[in-house]
């Protein structure tokens, strides 16, 4: 027996009933595809129509066959006879267009048009560096920054936290505690107010820091290039000269940046001919002291070959600093694949 078939006919001439609205059919249409066992994805609908909907189903009882098959028929005429849809408002024709147009020109027509960025406010915020989501937390109170800690990521949150002074960071943690209570509708208030004020900042030409693109400049400069340079951003600006040199990753800096559980990929990553000429070009304390550590936390049978090789070959300043740099850039490419995690300077290894 169809499914409908106990939707029995309203009682009366169908001609004496009063035409159906459009609101009635479309709960005519949602509830014969629930029925069928459709997905309908009704929360995508704007909070009001979904009300809307939700009443107009909760008043109907019955509809006649007739009635149904009518219905049913106008709904795909209507189907049939559409050639394009489109987003319908601002919001919409944005999230289309997300990635077509360029991130300065979506910002501006989101504030123009009052529309908040679309998705979860949390996703976007757990993206955010720790140093941003620390400037978040500390504008913000201590049940709000509470919140947050909950809300990103467990090794994120406790990076923030490093970062906050000791008295911040003990009452933040504290006021986690007394998060239990809060109702979803409230966190994603606070997400959506996060949010906001991300799209109140006015628009930046560079995405990475200065130092970090000092830094990442200085790390293809040949060693006495970069040496001068370092020495002459001392004299003009220490702290700045300071931050670049923690963003700078060279060979030199393997020992006191890379984990010791990641030197297995890079021995996997690098050719082996690469890594010999490397260890052969080794001259200075920093340099040797990088080599110890690869070879010390890769295989012995591996060490061992490659202490062999080494000690044999000669190698020239431009090709042994050209090999330095494929073991770096190997490193480098492994942390953009968030494969390896290099360490800060003065954090004790793991």
């Amino acid at each position: 027996m169809n499914s409908l078939s106990p939707l029995a006919a309203l009682p009366g001439p169908a001609f004496n009933r009063p035409p159906l609205t459009r609101r009635a059919k479309a709960a005519i249409v949602v509830q014969f595809l629930l029925n069928e066992g459709a997905d309908v994805p009704l929360s995508s609908l704007p909070d009001d129509l979904q009300g809307e909907l939700t009443q107009q189903l909760g008043r109907m009882r019955y509809v006649d066959r007739e009635t149904l098959n009518t219905v049913i028929q106008e709904f795909a005429d209507e189907l049939d006879s559409v050639g394009m849809s489109f987003p319908g408002d601002m919001a919409g024709a944005l999230s289309a267009l997300d990635g077509k147009i360029s991130p300065r020109t979506a910002a501006r027509l989101r504030k123009e048009a009052g529309v908040r960025q679309t998705g979860d406010p949390w996703e976007r915020i757990n993206k955010l560096e720790e140093d941003r989501l620390a400037e978040l937390v500390g504008g913000e109170s201590t049940e709000i920054a509470a919140v947050m800690m909950s809300m990103i990521e467990t090794s994120k949150a406790a990076k923030v936290l490093a970062r906050l002074p000791g008295d911040r960071a003990r009452r933040i943690s504290y006021a986690i505690s007394m998060t239990g209570g809060v109702s979803p509708e409230a966190v994603d208030r606070i997400g959506l107010s996060l949010a906001a004020q991300l799209d109140a900042e006015p628009a930046k030409a560079f995405e990475k820091k200065p130092d970090q693109r000092v830094g990442a400049i200085l790390n293809y400069a040949n060693s006495a290039k970069r040496d001068e340079l370092l020495e002459g951003l001392d004299a003009t600006d220490k702290d700045f000269a300071e931050a670049v040199r923690k963003a700078i990753f060279t060979f030199a800096n393997i020992a006191e940046r890379l984990k010791k559980i990641d030197v297995p990929k890079i021995a996997r990553d690098v050719p082996a001919e690469t890594l010999t000429m490397a260890i052969a070009a080794a001259k200075s304390d920093a340099d040797m002291k990088s080599v110890e550590f690869l070879l010390e936390n890769m295989s012995k049978r591996m060490a061992g070959s490659l202490r062999e090789d080494a000690a044999g070959l000669s190698v020239n300043a431009k090709k042994g600093e050209l090999a330095m740099n494929q073991v770096v850039s190997a490193i480098r490419d492994l942390v953009a694949t968030g494969e390896v995690e290099l360490r800060d300077g003065d954090d004790a290894d793991e």
